[in-house]
């Protein structure tokens, strides 16, 4: 019998995605283990998959250069207090361009992350089975799925504690303007044209760019598909972030984790596709009649060391679209505070 809102078949499949044989009539849905640490594609997966695993091959090296982004605020700071020193000028600007040049491969990555996400939507909400289904039996696409969001909350965290991104763009754009005025052309112009550093201005002042777009990208996938009824989609999303939560609050099953960051992955998809959920559902994660348990996740959230769940939280806070709706309860916007 299927128990509230996960609405999950738990029919016995060879794969990872395994079934419980007990059931507790105060959980808000079935128990199952999604295997995030070992899933591997099946036959049928293997072409989205394959396509999708060559945008992730790329995640971690952007990670690891977004970690390492120190910026050029002295070499900018130095010259903005010598207007007059050439050298200085020229100093900024060499130190600037390159990380541009970063900044600029940061942004084309989220757009070939977009293709991807909705290679696996298509993949995941295709007739003839229910989205929850195609978790059951794809369970490598769903993992993909997994990853692009762990990968989406990864960056924005380190995006939003890293003011240098905006600053040194900031102040390249002000030096190309400075000179288009002067009729000057600089070198980088030709890399950064003008029409691509407004793209990249509007993503970078987002507080979290990546999951602008994903949410973007998961409505412009619901527009544009309407044959496909919206469920299908919200479902998809429901049902991940209830896997996600029975996992987390079950110790059976976080025992089952080989790698302590499975862990911390586990939590951040939760949060993604709860913030997916919200910006694609038109009542949103908070309503009543949400098919996402917003307590328990929350709940499960807090239940963690407040050092790894407080930018969650704050992704919960502040990256959703409906918890400041009427039809959020008291109590869960008392959660949040």
């Amino acid at each position: 019998m299927l128990l509230s809102s996960c609405f999950f078949s738990c029919r016995f499949h060879m794969g990872n995605l395994l079934k419980v044989l007990t059931y507790n009539e105060l959980d808000q849905g079935p128990n199952f283990f999604l295997d995030f640490e070992n899933a591997q594609p099946t036959e049928a997966e293997t072409a989205v998959w394959n396509q999708v695993n060559a945008v992730l091959e790329e995640a971690q090296a952007v990670l690891a250069e977004l970690q390492s982004y120190t910026g050029a605020g002295q070499e900018i700071r130095e010259a903005i207090q010598n207007p007059g020193d050439l050298q200085l000028q020229e100093k900024a600007w060499h130190a600037v361009c390159p990380l541009v040049a970063k900044l600029k491969r940061f942004y084309e990555f989220s757009l070939r992350l977009e293709n991807a996400l909705r290679s696996l939507l298509e993949a995941l909400t295709s007739p003839p089975y229910a989205p929850t289904q195609h978790l059951e039996r794809e369970q490598a696409l769903a993992k993909q799925f997994a990853e692009i969001l762990h990968f989406t909350l990864s960056f924005d965290e380190l995006k939003m504690t890293n003011p240098a991104i905006q600053n040194d763009f900031s102040y390249y754009r002000r030096t190309i303007s400075r000179n288009r005025i002067n009729n000057l052309q600089l070198d980088a112009e030709s890399e950064v044209n003008n029409e691509m550093a407004n793209r990249m201005s509007l993503f970078y002042a987002e507080a979290t760019p990546m999951l602008k777009t994903l949410s973007n990208a998961t409505t412009k996938f619901v527009s544009e598909n309407k044959t496909l009824p919206i469920e299908d989609t919200t479902d998809c999303l429901s049902t991940m972030a209830c896997v996600c939560r029975v996992m987390l609050e079950t110790p059976e099953y976080r025992s089952r984790f080989t790698n302590t960051e499975t862990l911390l992955f586990c939590m951040r998809v939760m949060v993604g596709v709860i913030i997916l959920y919200d910006h694609v559902h038109p009542v949103g994660a908070f309503a009543k009649t949400s098919k996402i348990d917003m307590k328990g996740c929350i709940k499960v959230l807090k239940d963690q060391p407040s050092n790894s769940t407080e930018g969650l939280l704050n992704a919960l806070r502040y990256t959703t679209r409906h918890l400041n709706d009427d039809t959020t309860s008291k109590q869960i916007r008392a959660l949040l505070q």
